[in-house]
């Protein structure tokens, strides 16, 4: 094993020269970590995705893999950043109460946070650093590495976000050349024009256009915008790494297929074929192809031997089913959207009927939401005053979050009770601080209750989800979503287990080769093993952490792993909120959670346990 030899020529010249301090440590490995936004594991294969499947065979595959719930991208690009689950990070979601007027978004009290300026604000509300844990691109440029983090607004630049001179770490995102956006570096603006590459981003175009409820969302991947962030990497920023002849580190996030299956138009009101369709199945090409350019791009320059390659994606995928019996909201007529289907803002909607409270819009001036109305994203202020919300509810897709500024249990027993009654709910979990409430799990359960600055969530709501019965569940599950998208287009956000899994691979120089790795794997744990290949040394403030996969590395021993159920006490109607948990140490996984029968990968008592936590010795499954 080369390292190997190397670590013994140093010890053998330490033992005879009398200059031992002036031996060099081992230079470490580049990095190359590739995020393929909301790809699910069963889609790839040889004819989907070549590229992942020929690195998957290579190297490592991680067969028994989970994104952080709420299994949002903002959420799992922290926990991937820091190797520190939520509760530590604060990033809850996509969007989260900030508990002040955000000006980047609108003065929001509930930004959506895949935005650059919105992302510079909350950090400098909360000291600088919203997340309260340092990134492992700030510790390694702090070491001397270069760094580089490129494509979708929002997780790219979370890996860095501290550093916004573009100075140090090279960011490249949907704002680049843009107002918010941040500068490019004289460096990289001669590198881009030897490269004859333009220094703004183009846009999304078509593929941006999610359509409405009579017009179909878009039938094209997100090509254009996707190879300006390949070509940047790989004739710009790969090059000049190479002629720095420092170790480096670089993510790529690719927008696809996440954002393709969101916006597809291909099953309007439709769950069939839902986000199984020709423009899914072509978004998901879009980023194998990008991941081919990066992997030819090394080679060609000499890189690969010493790169080690990391695939994620921040969570799996499901189609959007905007049905229910139990709404009011669904009772009520909006205009431009089909009769008796969940709107957006459901959550809102609902528990401000029944608490008999005032509905205001936090994205819309506070203006007043009266029968037939929604916010412009779905979020709530309610009570009697905006300016001083009693419940505060932050719209997400397949989860939401209810906040409680006044922390008043009494009106968090009557939201769990509002809640529980409504056939979209799988699951309620409850800040600790708020006391046990049947039928609920608290927080802590579920890693959520750390050491965050940010406004703490009281509920955390898991919607209802389930499968259409392919033969892998988790590539055609199903998910109630809180979305101004449309029934038959994409969302994530569940604790559904197609939601929490996750595609997972590696390989390189310090990677085993054709190893089959069942052991459970997380995107906190992708922030922790990054920090191992670079030998980064940085200090945890909170204990919500993940795990090294050294099992993947060479000569590395497979882990213990053990599996658990934590059921809550039965409400009066008879809910039990119910969690499926794996661990390795103290390092906990989360497979699916929510009533059982109501979440896919949760059956209801007495079913088979399709896609249920597989013993480490177990064969790849769902």
């Amino acid at each position: 094993m080369p390292t190997l030899r190397l670590t013994t020529a140093v010890l053998a010249t330490l033992s005879l020269s009398p200059v031992a301090t002036a031996v060099a440590q081992p230079r470490p490995h580049n990095v190359l970590l590739f995020v393929a936004d909301g790809l699910r594991p069963g889609m790839v294969n040889e004819h989907t995705a070549p590229a992942m499947a020929a690195l998957l065979a290579r190297g490592v595959r991680f067969t028994n893999t989970h994104s952080l719930f709420p299994t949002f991208t903002t959420a799992n690009a922290s926990g991937m950043a820091t190797g520190h689950m939520l509760g530590d990070t604060g990033d809850f979601s996509n969007v989260i109460y900030t508990g002040f007027q955000v000006p980047g978004a609108g003065d929001s009290l509930t930004p959506f946070l895949e935005n650059d300026p919105v992302l510079g604000d909350v950090d400098e509300h909360f000291s600088g650093d919203y997340l309260n844990e340092e990134t492992i691109l700030k510790a390694a440029r702090g070491v001397g590495f270069s760094t580089a983090t490129i494509g979708k607004l929002g997780p790219a630049l979370i890996f860095d976000h501290t550093e916004r001179t573009g100075q140090h770490t090279i960011v490249v995102d949907d704002s680049t050349g843009r107002l918010g956006g941040i500068p490019v570096s004289d460096e990289l603006k001669q590198r881009l024009a030897s490269a004859q590459l333009d220094v703004q981003a183009p846009t999304r175009g078509d593929n941006g256009k999610a359509g409405t409820s009579t017009v179909a969302g878009t039938s094209a991947a997100n090509v254009e915008q996707q190879n300006f962030f390949a070509d940047v990497a790989t004739r710009a920023v790969l090059p000049l790494f190479k002629d720095r002849k420092k170790p480096f580190v670089m993510v790529f996030w690719s927008r696809d297929p996440d954002g393709t299956q969101h916006n597809q138009g291909d099953s309007l009101g439709r769950l069939i074929p839902g986000i199984n369709g020709p423009t899914s199945l072509a978004s998901i090409r879009n980023a194998d192809d990008d991941l081919a350019k990066l992997l030819t791009a090394l080679k060609q320059q000499g890189l690969d031997g010493d790169t080690d390659v990391i695939l994620t994606s921040d969570h799996g995928f499901s189609t959007i089913s905007k049905e229910s019996a139990t709404s009011w909201a669904a009772t009520q007529t909006y205009a431009g959207l089909p009769a008796n289907m969940l709107p957006p803002g459901f959550v809102a909607i609902d528990i401000a009927h029944a608490l008999g409270m005032n509905l205001y819009d936090p994205d819309g001036k506070s203006v007043q939401l009266n029968a037939g109305s929604y916010g412009v994203r779905g979020n709530g202020l309610i009570g009697p005053d905006p300016a001083h919300p009693l419940v505060v509810v932050a719209s997400n897709g397949g989860s939401d979050l209810v906040y409680l500024p006044t922390g008043d249990r009494a009106l968090a027993a009557r939201l769990v009770a509002a809640l529980a009654a409504q056939d979209y709910v799988s699951g309620l979990f409850v800040d600790d601080g708020l006391g046990r409430i049947a039928g609920t799990l608290p927080l802590s359960a579920i890693a959520l209750k750390g050491t965050a600055v940010t406004p703490m969530p009281a509920i955390a709501v898991n919607f209802r989800s389930f499968s259409l019965g392919c033969a892998d569940p988790t590539t055609c599950g199903v998910e109630v979503a809180d979305t101004g998208l449309q029934q038959g287009q994409g969302m994530h956000g569940s604790f559904s287990r197609a939601d929490t899994r996750n595609i997972m691979g590696a390989a390189g120089p310090s990677f085993r080769q054709h190893f089959s790795d069942a052991a459970p794997a997380s995107n906190a744990d992708i922030g922790k093993t990054v920090a191992r290949l670079l030998g980064l040394k940085i200090a945890d403030k909170g204990k919500l952490v993940g795990r090294v996969l050294s099992e993947a590395m060479l000569n590395g021993a497979m882990p213990h792993a053990m599996s658990s159920t934590v059921r809550s006490e039965p409400d009066a109607a008879g809910h039990v909120t119910m969690v499926l948990t794996q661990t390795v140490g103290n390092t906990r996984y989360f497979d699916a959670a929510g009533y059982p029968g109501r979440t896919l990968g949760l059956p209801a008592e007495g079913e088979p346990h399709a896609c249920l936590p597989r013993p480490v010795s177990a064969p790849a499954g769902c």
